[in-house]
């Protein structure tokens, strides 16, 4: 018999699962999906010239809080849970809503959606979102360019616009951005590398993707999304670990399955989190992966123009899924405040407008700083809106793209930047390059 599927998502890995395990695949008729996470992604289709033969009309997209009633109406049999950073909690409340409803509930293998690349891959992962994955890639990219291998970076999916036009999309320069009609959350992701003259892909068919960055690279590196697993088989797997949410390795899905995977775990930030903290995360991967070589990093921060925050009040802008599901509620921005001597961190709460208020209400962790959400032409107005409307001196950005140029801003600002700094120890080059050399 064909078992009637439920796709739950978040505009990435839910497309990625459809495509490589339920495409094509006579077992099984996925009557939608459902999206949470992102704001404006639910509504629409994921389109027939995608969705393959069985699929002509597409398959409809709804707000996941229509669960229960869509397994109900449509008798659905397995609903296939596929998106990342959750807890384990409301993973398994999430399951007991389709178990009661009359579907069986999956989480598909790790290793089963991977797909195998003719190119060395490393993949970039971590237990939480805002781990510090970003410069972690950006610091690989550049160690093995300095190696003379051509590199090509992979990005986990972000797909919230027409997914007809980002099937395979292809970043080299700025204008490409404005080409494929980038949100501010995938311009964070893109911007660094593309600035330092490092290619990047990203798009639905990773498939694809994945065939035409062969041709133009020595080493591919995966970038994760979340705490995401990799979309490719990993020659070395890459984790980041986040001392400040200590215990959480062992508490999110599916991070926990990236530490367990781990060939190199870099404990990230330990020069501001607790030391406490930090050794109870290493003591917890020695534990569960002793194979995992263990490095720990810094994440660096560095201000433009640290002078003028001294004695200032100051509005905080940080990256926004860090904030939002990564459930941190401060990050670069706000220590590099602290440390340059602003005499306060204003709240942009009272001022904040639309969706931007509509995100605070959502997220009660964040409250002192400013989420950079983006992920429409109105998010990003509300967002200017409420810098402009916020009591403040000086903007202090700590999103990793250039704010003023997508933002106008009728104050003083300056930009907060981290990058990957080994600390003390073993360094993430030499733990690299040996797995490496054992690869041959």
């Amino acid at each position: 018999m064909v078992e009637k599927v439920i796709i739950m998502g978040a505009a990435g890995r839910d497309f990625h699962n459809f495509n490589v395990y339920f495409k094509d695949n006579p077992r099984y008729r996925v009557i939608c999906f459902t999206a949470t996470q992102i704001p404006d992604i639910e509504g629409r289709r994921y389109p027939g010239q995608l969705a393959g033969e069985m699929y002509p009309e597409g398959i409809p997209i709804f707000p996941e809080e229509q669960l229960k009633q869509l397994i109900e109406t449509h008798k659905i049999d397995l609903v296939a849970f596929s998106y990342s950073d959750i807890s384990y909690v409301n993973l398994m409340h999430k399951a007991s809503t389709a178990m009661a409803a009359g579907a069986d509930f999956i989480l598909i293998g790790a290793t089963y959606t991977m797909l195998r690349s003719a190119k060395p891959v490393i993949s970039v992962c971590a237990v939480r979102t805002g781990c510090g994955k970003s410069q972690t890639t950006r610091y690989v990219c550049n160690l093995l360019r300095k190696q003379g291998k051509k590199v090509v970076a992979v990005r986990h999916p972000m797909p919230y616009g027409d997914l007809t036009r980002q099937v395979v999309q292809r970043f080299s320069s700025y204008e490409d951005f404005d080409l494929h009609q980038c949100t501010i959350e995938e311009r964070e992701e893109y911007e660094p590398l593309v600035s330092q003259g490092i290619v990047v892909y990203a798009g639905t068919d990773y498939e694809k993707i994945l065939r035409q960055a062969e041709r133009e690279a020595d080493i591919i590196i995966w970038d994760g999304g979340n705490n995401d697993t990799p979309f490719y088989y990993p020659d070395v797997h890459i984790v980041v670990f986040d001392p400040h949410r200590s215990g959480h390795e062992r508490l999110y899905f599916p991070g926990e399955t990236n530490m367990l995977m781990a060939d190199i775990a870099v404990i990230n930030k330990v020069d501001s989190a607790p030391e406490a903290a930090v050794k109870q995360v290493r003591q917890t991967i020695k534990e569960l992966n002793q194979s995992a070589d263990i490095v720990l990093a810094e994440s660096e921060v560095m201000v433009d123009k640290p002078e003028v925050i001294k004695g200032k009040r100051v509005l905080v802008v940080e990256d926004g899924p860090t904030l939002t599901h990564g459930e941190m509620s401060f990050g670069a921005g706000t220590i590099a405040a602290r440390r340059n001597g602003a005499a306060e961190i204003v709240s942009p709460l009272p001022f904040a407008v639309g969706s931007i208020k509509e995100t605070f209400a959502k997220y009660p962790n964040v409250s002192d700083v400013l989420p950079a959400m983006g992920y429409s032409r109105k998010q990003i107005a509300d967002l200017q809106e409420t810098i402009r409307k916020t009591d403040c001196d000086l903007v202090l950005f700590a999103t990793p793209i250039d704010l003023p140029k997508l933002v106008e801003i009728d104050k003083p600002t300056a930009r907060v930047r981290y990058e990957y700094k080994d600390h003390g120890g073993s360094s993430l080059a030499d733990k690299l390059l040996k797995r490496f050399a054992k690869l041959g």
